[in-house]
């Protein structure tokens, strides 16, 4: 029997690429009795960046969002703690949690990710989690097949995240194993030394990682991010760490966080934290002891 709180604070609706409104998610958060729900929409990237997504909250939508969330602020007082956040995928030289449109929307708290790549060959930037073939064709036209050098592109990109900061959580940090963890041509090995790397890096930068059961729920993998190695790693660093559902539909609110907490305790990790909001503009974390 496993025991502890959990919140819920990467949560897409349908301002984005999720499947239902923030009412429906707070009231799923709110029945499986989650301390909080936090509203985590992918930053607008298209006027800032020219790229084009469907995936990511729409410019002219941003206003709207924020209205909306701080009205379930609002209407869940007392109940169910609601806070707004974004995440915000970084893009080397195009987008960072520092922007100014995104400090000027006051968020509670910021998720930093990593899902586009920018190759230096000037092909077009592609993300690392997107469909197979997608994956493949961005591996061979940016990178010429090398999966060393999409490698070190993904975790270079993810170093200069962490050092340009802005954030509180590190989003799903080895994302890009979701199309490569079991093929052949993937460097393993020469991953571990960047695994540990970003390990050192957050812990110098004080940031929490979360736990994200996403691509479980999703059915993409069947492993949390990070992997166990990963977890170790932030382990042996004392980084602080958050369980997620990366949830997308109120059925996954907290959708395998027994999956989750399973995967902490194989790599001998006894809490997680809970974002408990800011004093000073500074995260609170509330640490909490899992007990099985």
């Amino acid at each position: 029997m496993i025991s502890a709180v959990f919140s819920s604070m990467h949560v897409h609706t349908l301002f984005c690429d999720g499947n239902d409104d923030v009412e429906t998610m707070c009231r799923a958060a709110y029945e499986k009795k989650m301390y909080a729900i936090g509203f985590s929409e992918h930053a607008p990237i298209t006027k800032k960046t020219g790229i084009k997504s469907d995936w990511n909250l729409n410019d002219d939508r941003v206003d709207e969002y924020v209205s909306e969330v701080l009205e379930a602020k609002q209407r869940w007082r007392g109940k169910l703690p609601v806070f707004l956040g974004l995440e915000v995928d970084y893009i080397k030289g195009l987008r960072s949690a520092i922007d100014s449109d995104i400090k000027a929307i006051n968020p509670d708290y910021l998720i930093g990710s990593v899902h586009y790549i920018i190759p230096a060959n000037g092909a077009q930037p592609f993300t690392v989690d997107g469909l197979p073939e997608e994956f493949l064709k961005g591996l061979n036209e940016g990178f010429g097949g090398d999966a060393q050098a999409l490698m070190n592109a993904y975790y270079d990109a993810m170093a200069e995240m962490i050092a340009i900061g802005g954030f509180e959580i590190l989003g799903h940090a080895d994302l890009i194993k979701k199309n490569c963890c079991d093929k052949d041509y993937w460097p393993q090995e020469s991953e571990i030394c960047r695994l540990k790397e970003i390990a050192r890096a957050a812990a110098e930068a004080g940031i929490t990682v979360e736990v994200n059961t996403g691509g479980i729920n999703r059915r993409k993998i069947n492993d949390v991010y990070p992997s166990k190695q990963f977890l170790c790693f932030l382990r042996e660093n004392n980084v602080p760490l958050i369980i997620t559902a990366d949830a997308h539909c109120a059925d996954d609110i907290n959708g395998n966080y027994d999956k989750a907490v399973q995967a902490l305790i194989c790599a001998d990790i006894k809490e997680h934290v809970i974002f408990w909001g800011k004093s000073n503009k500074k995260a609170v974390w509330k640490k909490e002891k899992i007990s099985y």
